[in-house]
């Protein structure tokens, strides 16, 4: 497998710390090298929120991803500050519900997802994340030179992810993944 370089940014609250802990968890269970790196502003809610995710065969030597060949967009501000980061040949999943902008580099595959809209519209608001992690498996994850993890790794990430007084969440969370691997 190709060493995979995530970064996934958004708003404090959009779940983007908890998508990058299912993909950490979806490596940590298929046995690869990981590192698992949240960051986030004062503000909980409505700040700034970023998170790197490195999987490899090998050791990983810095948490850190400056330049990811896969980066997840759930807001405007973020899209802004990263696009320009990804390394050409890099894969790009925008929440074009919230995202109205298009990538205007070619040396970058993206996907447009209306994820909060879906989310919405799907009876599972609040899991726009999730259906972006469904379009990151379909797309990612599950084929190519990052393959790493199969459905039933990813469906076992979920669950260690999702605590026990929030269980009856699990079948939201699946549905949202259904719904993203569909786009």
């Amino acid at each position: 497998m190709k060493n995979l370089n995530i970064l996934f940014a958004g708003f404090g609250g959009q779940g983007v710390l908890f998508a990058g802990k299912v993909v950490a968890y979806a490596a940590l269970i298929a046995n690869k090298q990981l590192s698992w790196l949240p960051s986030y502003g004062p503000e909980m809610r409505g700040g700034t929120a970023n998170c790197s995710v490195c999987v490899s065969d090998e050791a990983i030597g810095s948490p850190l991803v400056t330049n990811p060949n896969v980066f997840i967009a759930m807001n405007l501000p973020s899209f802004d500050k990263f696009i320009n980061a990804v390394e050409p040949g890099g894969i790009v999943i925008v929440d074009s519900s919230l995202i109205d902008k298009k990538v205007e580099r070619d040396d970058v595959t993206v996907y447009y997802v209306p994820s909060t809209s879906l989310a919405d519209e799907n009876g599972v608001s609040g899991l726009s994340n999730m259906i972006l992690i469904g379009k990151l498996f379909k797309e990612v994850l599950s084929g190519g030179d990052y393959q790493f993890c199969d459905a039933d790794i990813l469906d076992q990430a979920v669950q260690k992810c999702i605590p026990a007084r929030k269980a009856q969440m699990l079948d939201f969370n699946r549905k949202a993944i259904q719904i993203g691997q569909e786009q």
